[in-house]
């Protein structure tokens, strides 16, 4: 049971991420066929109890479709032909997955435009419906 470092403030236990095998689809010969390189990280975000609640609900956000109902995140890397390295770009992208979830979004603040640019915004407005009315039929009377 080793605590991986996320952040300053947040590490998982080695224990809470999950790895399984596969053999990888792709390219890669008979190598593909003989090795299973691909890895498929399950990490169950619901039950960590590293993650503070408000980082376990943006990372819900953030994954998306990654994340099942019951609150566990699956993440695959098949594109190296090295299971190892498919292992290190598996669970960096997880850590990169909670290192974004712990950034907290500003608030946004509602502006109002200011009132020149409303009078410039309605004086182009009057001044473009001028030369749209000027473009009518030229009576010869």
């Amino acid at each position: 049971m080793v605590a991986i470092p996320v952040t300053r403030s947040i590490a998982i236990d080695s224990d809470e991420i999950v790895e399984s095998f596969a053999r990888a689809s792709g390219p890669g010969g008979q190598h593909v066929n003989t090795t299973d390189s691909a890895v498929m990280l399950r990490f169950d975000v619901a039950a960590s109890p590293g993650l503070p609640d408000a980082v376990k609900q943006r990372l819900a956000d953030l994954a998306g479709s990654r994340m099942t109902r019951d609150g566990v995140l699956i993440l695959r890397s098949e594109g190296a032909r090295s299971q190892l390295l498919n292992r290190q770009q598996v669970r960096e992208r997880l850590f990169a997955l909670i290192r974004e979830a712990t950034i907290v979004p500003k608030k946004r603040r509602p502006t109002k435009p200011t009132k020149a640019s409303q009078k410039r915004r309605v004086d182009g407005k009057v001044k473009r419906a001028a030369v749209k009315q000027g473009r009518g039929r030229v009576r010869m009377d």
